[in-house]
Formats: C-alpha cells, structure tokens, sequence
C-alpha cells in the first residue's frame, strides 16, 4: 500500500500565529480542529475570520486521529449501507436526518480534500478503503498507514492558508462567551501572557472538541475539557446527550505510559483480541466477533478483566500472527510509539483496556450548527446533533467535522447576510417613513392653511395618504 511519500508537515503549512489579538473580527471560531478550519475556510470570502486554537493547533484531536474516514465512494459501497450501519452502531438513538445528511454529503466533502491535496493511502492508482469494526463494506480511507488526522488536517490548513481573509492565532485560551441582549457577540480570551482580552463577532462557532481529560484513562489529548460546552451552557446554550460518553475498546495500559490509542483498524487488518489466558474471547459477546461495535467491544472487555478479580487485569491485542513487513508498512505511528515501550507489535501482544475517548453529547444544535442563542454555532465533537445516537461508529468522527463544519459555516454566511439585509431594509424604512411624515404633513398644512409644517405621527397621519408610500 503506497503512502505516496508524503513528508510534509503542519507546520510547514502553518500560518504566522505571532499576530496580536484583535479586539474584533467577523465571524469568530474557537477551535482549530478539522470541523473549525473546514467552517473557516467555508467563511472566507465572506468576511474576516478568525481562528483560536488554545495550545499549538498540532495539539488537537484532529491531529492525533489514527483511524480514518469513512465515506461511500468504493464501487461496491453504497449510501444507504453506510447509513444503516451508522444507525445500528448508534444503538436506535441517532437522528435519522443528521446521519443521512452526514452520509450523503461526506463523499463531496471529501473529493474536496483530495482536490486540495490531501494524499490518502492508495493501492496503485486507487483509492485504498480499508474496514474497521460494525461496518459492512471497505469504505474507511487512511493517510501514511495511521496518521490520517495529521494530513487532513495539513491539507486544510495549505487551502486556508491560501484563504487572506482567515487569521489563526495559537495559545489563545476561550473563558467566557460574550452575550449582549440576548445574542452571542464574541468571546473572552486569556493570551499567552495571561492577559484577558475581549474578542467581538457577528457570529462564535464553538468547534472545540471534546472532554476526555475529565477522566482518569482518556485517549484525549490535554486540550479537551470541554471548555467550549461549558461556556455554551453558562452562557444559556442547550446541551444534549452529556450522558453518552464513548470508551474506546482498545487503549495502550503499561505504567507510565500515556493512554495511547490503539486504533480500531488494526483489528480491520485481522488483529485479534485475547484474555490474561490468551484465548480469543469476542465471539462470546457478539455475532461479528473482533469487529463487532466498540461499545459491545469495550464492554465485553470490562467483563473479561471483572472475572479475573485483579485490579492489574489486562487483555490483549495479537497482530503477531501478520506478515510484519505489513504491519510497519500499515501502522507506522503505533508501530513506532509502541517500540518506545520496548513492545514490539510484529513479536508480541499489545497490553490493552478501555479508555474514555468520545463525547456524542455538546451543544444541541441544528443540522446547519445553529444552537438556540442567536449568533451561537457549534460543530464536531462539541456538538450534539444525534447523529452518532448513543455510541460512534468507527471512523465517522472527521466526517463529521468535515460536514457538520462546512454547513455551520454557510449558515454563518447566510445569517449575516440577512442580518445585513434586514439591516439595509430598516435604514431605508426609516428614511422612506420620515419622507412621508413630512409630505403628509406638508400635504395637511397646505390644505389647512397653516404655514408651518408640524411633524406628523403615524397614529395621526390619515390611513390612505400613509397606504401611498
């Protein structure tokens, strides 16, 4: 499988992020992840944007995504397959609408990557779908193996880049909304040098992530606490489904080790999951076995560790029974992350549990990323549309920031230009009212006899001159 020799970095696409903060912009998005710089660059040629990210913007969940995106674009995938598989692992609490919408509009989204660049993994001149668990069909796309986030996120970052209207400004910590007779107009920011600032907008799009730092064992990188649905909330947004928090199957557990991720595609290559006795142990708990849903994964795990009574239970992931040339070709990010730990992943079994890793709950919004406080948008993993109901399938997560990105960013472009249009219909109402008041009541002078000409309210006016104009 060719990784078509991509050594480019974010950085090397990255923006100046030295500017100072402005004290105004015209639409405001907190967040730099896939779903924030996809509104963004949605946003451009409508007005300044601006982007915050609160550490360096390499510090996002987008970023460190292993796994890929799906989307039905292979010729023996279809729409409706991707759909019913999304409902199926949502557990019958997804909203049908916000999943046909992610299905249906994801594979534009992402032919519109690859038009920007985007190097995806390739067997020869195709495309290269892999399947990953309670999907029925090949439809996952890679980027170099498991570094999928890391170039979407590149590629966008080179086409906004391209954009001048787009501003990003690292290290930029959002602490409160700013909400003025009953609308959001902007945020309050602590800088790098711990300087509160205040930062106008027609419009704040909360695109930032998720909570996972909350628990103990997370797959998170430290930047998602939940800010942005914390601000949302005391602000007075609607928040939804806060209950349904996704517990990825398979974390990396050694001791002094970061709760690495492990992605679910290992187990779409053919990796099996063992007890402490190393016997297989998923078909127990499910018809697809290794690849049954990550919550029924999870769980069944759980379940394996409380029978062994041991508070130090683990389990296990086995690739050791694949060609290891393969395995470093396909998975060189966990290959070599896990080598640090002296595991070698091609010889030996990769010690595993569950560890928090996803938030179907955020902001309730819309389909187009509208919460209910006027000029409040959310979108990604701080949203909440119930398209993923009760637990993500595999892989959906950059396709909804893709999706849910780029529709919060058109509905922030169509709401300024009727706030603009409203605005333009009041000033010249205004006008045209006043010009009436004063021919009316020139028109009444006149026929009085009075010379003056005395301002005349609309109460007063008589109904059929005032129906003239």
């Amino acid at each position: 499988m060719a990784h078509n020799g991509v050594s480019r970095t974010l950085r090397d696409t990255i923006f100046s992020v030295t500017k100072p903060t402005p004290a105004e912009c015209d639409f405001l998005v907190v967040g730099a992840g896939v779903a924030g710089l996809r509104a963004a660059i949605e946003l451009a040629d409508a007005g300044r944007v601006l982007v915050l990210a609160k550490r360096q913007v390499r510090d996002s969940a987008t970023h460190f995504a292993q796994g890929g995106i799906a989307a039905a674009l292979s010729d023996e995938d279809e729409v409706s397959l991707h759909l019913q598989d999304t409902l199926v692992a949502g557990d019958g609490l997804c909203n049908v609408e916000a999943v046909r919408v992610l299905v249906e509009e994801g594979p534009p989204r992402i032919e519109e990557l690859i038009e920007w660049g985007t190097q995806f993994d390739r067997n020869g001149t195709k495309l290269a779908f892999t399947r990953e668990g309670a999907h029925s069909r090949n439809r996952v796309l890679h980027a170099q193996g498991d570094s999928t986030g890391q170039e979407i996120l590149r590629a966008l970052y080179a086409k906004a880049k391209t954009l001048k209207n787009i501003s990003v400004l690292e290290f930029e910590m959002s602490s409160d909304l700013l909400v003025e007779a009953g609308r959001v107009a902007g945020v309050s920011v602590i800088g790098n040098g711990g300087k509160l600032q205040q930062i106008t907008a027609s419009a704040v799009l909360l695109a930032t992530g998720g909570l996972g730092q909350i628990y103990r064992n997370t797959t998170n990188p430290e930047v998602a606490t939940g800010d942005g649905v914390a601000m949302a909330y005391l602000a007075g947004a609607e928040v939804s489904d806060m209950e349904f928090i996704q517990f990825h199957p398979t974390a990396l557990y050694l001791k002094n080790a970061p709760r690495f991720l492990i992605s679910e595609a290992l187990r779409g290559e053919g990796a099996h999951l063992r007890n402490m006795e190393m016997d297989r142990f998923m078909s127990k708990y499910h018809a697809l076995g290794d690849l049954a849903p990550r919550d029924v994964v999870a769980r069944a795990i759980v379940h394996e560790l409380e029978v062994t009574h041991s508070p130090e239970a683990l389990v296990y992931l086995d690739l050791t029974h694949l060609k290891p040339d393969h395995v470093r070709q396909r998975f060189p990010r966990i290959y070599s992350t896990c080598l640090e730990y002296n595991i070698d992943i091609t010889t030996e079994v990769i010690p595993i549990r569950p560890a928090a890793h996803y938030a179907m709950g955020g902001v309730r919004t819309d389909l187009s990323g509208h919460s209910n406080l006027p000029g409040l948008y959310a979108a990604g993993e701080a949203a909440a549309t119930g398209v993923h109901g009760a637990n993500r399938l595999a892989s959906n997560s950059l396709l909804e920031g893709l999706v849910y990105g780029s529709r919060a960013g058109q509905a922030m472009r169509d709401n300024l230009r009727d706030n603009t249009s409203r605005l333009i219909a009041t000033r010249c109402g205004t006008k045209l009212g006043l010009f009436a008041k004063v021919l009316v009541s020139a028109r009444r002078s006149k026929r009085c006899g009075v010379s003056n000409l005395e301002p005349v309210t609309r109460e007063h006016a008589e109904p059929s001159r005032l129906a003239m104009f």
